[in-house]
């Protein structure tokens, strides 16, 4: 009998994950969780407190002030903006603020997802960014998707049960859906720069322990089948006289920064068995566009005055660098004749190369000015508010 697969392993600098992405992908990735000890040495979180405490405040932003009454077993949720007052109100202990999308709204936050290339860009969701004092917490729950959890100050306890008849019913009596019943399998106490992953499925319960805490929460994006199959619907029913959860425990590698890959395109079709009515570019197009629509909270503005193609191309001469706007979302996949390049539900024709690093790098710069079909794709995309012009280096 093949020995069973460790839940503790030790991370490094130039391992994460305490694997390989590959050996990670198999034998984890949609099935089991992993605790990464000393996944990031020396781990410096790249926001303060303060700093997400302000972010709650500002319009836009989605946060949650969460406070739990431990005597009474009550729970409070208050929706942001938040104000200094609801600060100042919140007790010594027991309470949890939580921000998602703050990877969109500060770019070193953002660095993080640097080290998540090997899973599609698409794939990944948000950084959201929890503070908590000591005993501050969501309450045991499930999520429907994959997630990684960054230690990033202090100390939290996190309890998960892997046992597959655990029931999942909710409480009736909170708007939290936290779970009526709760029996850990595995407990740890993470320090800074420790990781738990865990797939979709797996009840668990973090909470805040000896001080201030905050964690990095990378998730994904796993739009259930209801969602495609309403979106898919919309679409055919535009487009066509007649007319359940993404997964991809399969997965490997990416091999380029916002592919949607023809393996991408064959697990549509065996979640979507009626995705048979569209042809292979019909389904990429649906999907390219639904899926760097999904979940946004907010979309560019296009800039107050167009830029005209001679106005570009002479500033990208000089050295103009083109910085992809935060709230952007991009992938692309290869057509019969070049490429696709798909922005917050919109397609784009696209050479190969040019969608490819449209996906792989927030900011560009050029050599030598792209031809007449690159240059139409950047210009489309700056008037459109995707890209924003920097002043040229020379």
């Amino acid at each position: 009998m093949n020995d069973p697969l460790p839940i503790e392993v030790r991370g490094s600098a130039k391992q994460p994950l305490g694997m390989t992405p590959a050996q990670f992908l198999r034998d984890y990735w949609q099935k089991h969780p992993l605790l990464i000890r000393n996944a990031f040495p020396g781990f410096q979180p790249p926001l303060q407190p303060d700093d997400l405490g302000g972010l709650a405040c500002e319009d836009g932003a989605l946060s949650r002030l969460i406070v739990h009454d431990d005597k009474r077993d009550r729970w409070s949720v208050k929706s942001g903006p938040l104000d200094e007052a609801d600060f100042a109100r919140t007790p010594e202990s027991n309470w949890t603020l939580l921000v998602q999308d703050v990877d969109k709204w500060d770019a070193d936050v953002a660095q993080l997802l640097e080290h998540f290339r090997f899973l599609p860009s698409w794939r990944v969701d948000d950084v959201m960014v929890s503070y908590a004092e000591p005993g501050g917490g969501v309450g045991a729950h499930v999520d429907q998707y994959d997630v990684f959890l960054l230690q990033g100050l202090g100390q939290r306890h996190w309890a998960i049960s892997t046992d597959p008849d655990a029931p999942k019913d909710f409480r009736p009596d909170i708007e939290l859906k936290q779970l009526a019943h709760f029996e850990p399998t595995h407990e740890w106490l993470l320090e800074p720069g420790d990781m738990l992953y865990l797939p979709p499925g797996v009840p668990h319960d973090g909470v805040a322990f000896g001080g201030p805490c905050m964690t990095f929460s990378i998730g994904m994006r796993a739009p259930s089948r209801a969602e495609l199959t309403g979106d898919l619907a919309d679409y055919l029913a535009e487009r066509l006289d007649e007319s359940q959860r993404y997964t991809d425990p399969d997965l490997a590698p990416a091999r380029a920064a916002g592919e949607i890959d023809a393996a991408a395109l064959a697990r549509l079709r065996t979640a979507l068995p009626f995705a048979s009515a569209l042809d292979e570019d019909g389904l990429r197009d649906w999907f390219g566009r639904f899926i760097t629509r999904y979940r946004n909270a907010q979309t560019p503005a296009p800039p107050a005055r167009p830029m005209t193609l001679p106005v570009l191309r002479k500033r990208l001469a000089e050295g103009a660098a083109l910085l992809r706007h935060p709230w952007s979302r991009l992938a692309w996949s290869r057509g019969r004749r070049g490429a696709v390049l798909f922005a917050n539900g919109l397609a784009y024709p696209a050479p190969v190369e040019l969608a490819r690093r449209l996906c792989a790098e927030r900011t560009l710069a050029f050599e030598d000015v792209p031809g007449d079909d690159g240059s139409a794709l950047l210009l489309a995309l700056v008037n459109d508010g995707h890209l924003v012009p920097r002043k040229g280096r020379r």
